[in-house]
């Protein structure tokens, strides 16, 4: 346990790229929302703006192994604790971002969006149902981008650009051959009415299967990866 602490400790010790970056990003989208209701009439005022930090992300993942992992290595780390070290970490960081987001959104809905009528961190179909309902949602959708990232980054690593096109060709192949069976079977019907179905729970749900097979699959291909 002592080691994870200590990979996690290693990774924060760049807080601008994990901590400062993130604060930046979600205070400058608010405030140009702001800006940009302030320019619009009152009627639905909406943004998606709050989602800029989910993505980054999607780059806190790529930077976590790229930036660190190298060091790790001449630490003499093994890739098993800079694994756990680095996922306990990110864990936390996702879950008091998630907490953070659900709390904001509760305090946007007691000013009535900030005064303007306005929704930027409690969406209506994000917002609705239970307290956790929301914080699930946004939680595993970090850490989906998270691990995608650091999956990719890991790839990159390990098989450098041959292997990184290869599976980006896959994973292109994979979707485009479930589209076409979708297309053959006439079943868009079916899988509009089943994703409309969807709750914020259930989003959740299948994200977090996703985030287990990408760590998975990042953990075993760490295990060979030079640094």
């Amino acid at each position: 346990m002592n080691r994870v602490i200590n990979v996690m400790r290693m990774q924060l010790t760049n807080r601008w790229v994990f901590i400062g970056i993130p604060l930046i990003i979600v205070a400058a989208s608010f405030l140009l929302t702001l800006v940009i209701w302030s320019l619009v009439p009152e009627q639905g005022r909406y943004s998606g703006g709050a989602q800029a930090v989910m993505w980054y992300f999607f780059a806190l993942g790529i930077q976590s192994l790229t930036l660190t992992f190298p060091f790790s290595q001449g630490l003499s780390i093994t890739r098993r604790t800079f694994f756990f070290g680095t996922i306990a970490l990110f864990t936390i960081i996702a879950l008091i971002t998630s907490v953070s987001y659900y709390l904001l959104g509760l305090l946007e809905q007691a000013t009535g969006g900030w005064g303007v009528n306005g929704r930027f961190f409690a969406l209506e179909w994000i917002a609705g149902g239970p307290w956790f309902h929301p914080i699930a949602f946004y939680f595993a959708v970090m850490m989906a981008l998270f691990l995608i990232g650091f999956w990719a980054a890991t790839i990159y690593k390990r098989w450098q650009a041959t292997g990184l096109l290869s599976a980006g060709i896959s994973v292109a192949l994979v979707l485009v051959g479930t589209l076409y069976l979708i297309g053959s079977r006439q079943a868009w019907g079916q899988v509009g009415a089943f994703l409309g179905a969807q709750s914020q729970l259930d989003v959740a749900g299948w994200l977090a299967v996703l985030a287990v097979v990408l760590a998975g699959g990042s953990f075993l291909t760490l295990r060979r990866t030079e640094p």
